[in-house]
């Protein structure tokens, strides 16, 4: 099996929880490589382009408000079935319907300020991890 991309977002309620290296220790845990790493504050523009595809969703405004109210750390993750691996590992979307032991489980509030984002699918993996960092950004595996 070929190794995958996707892209985590740990987001404004991660940041202020002080979270971001009890989350980062449990991504490394379950076998991910950090490939690049970096903390933003995105613009409400930017939190309405990265989540675009949600723009007719009754959410999409408290989303966009949320993801813009406070520094987040994108994360471009790696390893072998890294979507589906990463997406058992935060849990559900909601995390009072998420496993015991999950990240959402254990540190969420409730749907709408789940402590992470995580790519649906492999290719969305690859174009959510392009829209925060340059292909020049991210470390290969090589070297």
């Amino acid at each position: 099996m070929a190794l995958e991309r996707t892209l985590a977002i740990l987001k404004p309620d991660c940041v202020r929880k002080n979270l971001i290296g009890e989350v980062i220790r449990r991504i490394q845990e379950a076998g991910f490589t950090v490939r690049a790493l970096k903390m933003i504050n995105l613009s409400r523009v930017d939190a309405e382009g990265f989540y675009s595809v949600h723009r007719d969703r009754p959410f999409f405004g408290e989303l966009t408000e949320f993801m813009s109210s406070g520094p987040c750390v994108p994360i471009v993750l790696e390893k072998e079935n890294a979507v589906a691996d990463f997406r058992t590992l935060i849990g559900a979307t909601d995390p009072a319907e998420a496993d015991a032991g999950t990240i959402r489980r254990d540190f969420a509030d409730n749907k709408g300020q789940n402590i992470v984002h995580g790519s649906d699918s492999a290719q969305n993996g690859r174009l959510e991890s392009n829209y925060y960092f340059p292909e020049v950004e991210i470390v290969s595996n090589a070297g």
